[in-house]
């Protein structure tokens, strides 16, 4: 399957979430910048592909990353770039950008069965938690792989001054 057949469109979200729960298919939903794709994200995306049929990915947008105040620099990589570098990994099922400041919006438009984040977060402070559970489904946390982040290696590449 050709990644971009992977990336929707926001004007086609309904119409696919509709097409995968008439199919019976449990649809699981996570978010993040995933601005350098590492180890760390790949096992995390992995698990919770495992918690359902369909795994579900929104990017923020470049303009969402720059609002919430990374770095100066992020993201490294544009939104097309990641979409697609997403879309390549065989357990994901769909990816869609959102440009709000949360994807409570998203959220509420798919109400996925499964909502899943890191393990950073208390699933009383996972936006849209309150939404999932309301209408049946379940919110997961995963634990991260230790030592692995985009900020550490933005951080590395800037002192190894390869740049």
């Amino acid at each position: 399957m050709k990644t971009s057949t992977k990336i929707w469109a926001y004007n086609q979200i309904e119409s696919e979430i509709s097409k995968l729960k008439s199919n019976g298919q449990k649809i699981v939903f996570t978010n993040g910048c995933f601005d350098i794709l590492h180890a760390g994200h790949v096992q995390y995306l992995e698990e919770a592909s495992e918690l359902g049929d369909f795994l579900i990915v929104a990017l923020n947008t470049d303009e969402s990353v720059q609002r919430l105040d990374k770095s100066p620099a992020r993201p490294l990589q544009n939104e097309y770039s990641r979409c697609h570098v997403m879309a390549s990994l065989g357990f994901v099922g769909a990816v869609l950008v959102f440009n709000e400041d949360t994807p409570k919006e998203i959220i509420e438009i798919i109400t996925p069965d499964v909502l899943v984040k890191g393990a950073d977060y208390e699933i009383s402070n996972i936006v849209g938690a309150d939404w999932v559970l309301k209408h049946g489904g379940q919110v997961k946390t995963i634990e991260f792989l230790s030592g692995y982040s985009t900020t550490a290696i933005e951080k590395k590449i800037i002192a190894a001054n390869i740049l």
